[in-house]
This record gives structure tokens, sequence and C-alpha cells, in this order.
């Protein structure tokens, strides 16, 4: 007989998962279908390189790097947004881009480091706990000299958002070189891009 503990638990951890398959059935109010200026900006200013979409949703950044010339890769708590991803790239032509179903904060190897790994909207909706795990992963995927550019609410109440510690520890393993804040949907955003220490390969 399983446990009333156990029971929570398994419910916890599985309502993420059916919540976020469940609006993708229909269409979520964060795919806008259009990557934002700020991704337009960063592909302006580095040379492509290889990069990964840390909750890439149905593949549209995907989509603007690989155009670009970057070599991507991306993982998506929804298997349906996954799965979305895989087919917009194919049908765009670019084919053996590694699209992952999982979770952002789970022991996994995604390969080689990255030069660049993207996350907008998928940090600042974990919970401290599953921060820390997130940020491990983070330090294992992104290669010496490459860039993590993030964005997310920042915390205002609730449980979802970007504060002031979580800056504080990303910059313990990076440098921020850039801090935009800005408005989304009534709510205060925020634009971040830190830069691992080291020598980035390919410039």
């Amino acid at each position: 007989m399983i446990s009333l503990k156990n029971f929570t638990a398994s419910v916890n951890r599985n309502l993420p998962w059916l919540f976020y398959n469940l609006k993708y059935l229909g269409k979520p109010p964060w795919d806008t279908g259009i990557s934002p200026p700020e991704l337009y900006d960063f592909i302006q200013r580095h040379s492509p390189g290889r990069a990964l979409d840390l909750g890439c949703g149905t593949g549209v950044n995907l989509l603007t790097l690989a155009e670009a010339g970057w070599q991507v890769a991306g993982v998506d708590f929804a298997w349906i947004a996954a799965r979305r991803a895989k087919r917009r790239l194919k049908n765009a032509g670019f084919r053996g881009m590694r699209i992952f179903t999982g979770d952002v904060t789970a022991e996994r190897n995604w390969g080689k480091p990255f030069d660049l790994v993207l996350d907008i909207g998928c940090y600042h909706s974990l919970s401290s706990e599953f921060k820390v795990r997130y940020r491990k992963n983070l330090e294992e995927a992104l290669a010496p000299g490459g860039f993590f550019l993030v964005y997310g609410l920042i915390l205002n109440g609730g449980n979802i958002g970007i504060e002031k510690s979580d800056v504080a520890d990303l910059s313990r393993v990076m440098v921020l070189v850039k801090r935009e804040e800005g408005v989304d949907r009534g709510k205060s955003s925020l634009w971040l891009t830190f830069k691992r220490e080291g020598t980035q390969a390919g410039g």
C-alpha cells in the first residue's frame, strides 16, 4: 500500500508535467511563435557555435538559432512541446538536432558543453530547491567562455520569478555582463546575460 507521503510526493512531481502538457494541447500564452529581439541581438554579436535551449517549448528559438548557423539542442518538460519542436526543425530542413523530453533539474548528459545556454521562462518557474539542481546542470552544460542568456519575471510575491539571490547565486560561477529590465503582460521582467570565464571555442 502506498503511503500518504509517497502519494503526495508523486502528485507533486506529476502535476507540473500534466499542467504543461495540457497547456500545449492548445496555445500557451508564452508560446508567441516569435523569437525575442534580445536573442536576435545576441546572434548578431556572436559567431555561431553550439546552443542549448532549456525549456525549448515548440522550438521557435531553436529554429532561429539554427537558421543563423548554430548547432542546437533543446529540452522541454512537456513531451507535446518537444515533439512539435522536432517537427518544426525537421520541416525547416534541419535534421540531426537533438531535442530531449525531460526535467532540466534532473541529472542528464546533454553532450559536450555549449557555447550558449538559453532559457526563456524556465528558470524563473522553479522552486529554490530545484533552482539549485538547475544551476548544477547549467555549470556542467556551459563551456568556458560560453554565455547564459536567461529571461524571467522579477519575483514580486507568488512563487514564480527571479530574485536578487538568484542573480548572486548565478554570479558565483559566471560573470553578469548585461541586465535589462522590462514589462511583460503588466509584470516586471528581466533579461540577464552571463559569461563563463575562459576561452570560447569559435570566437
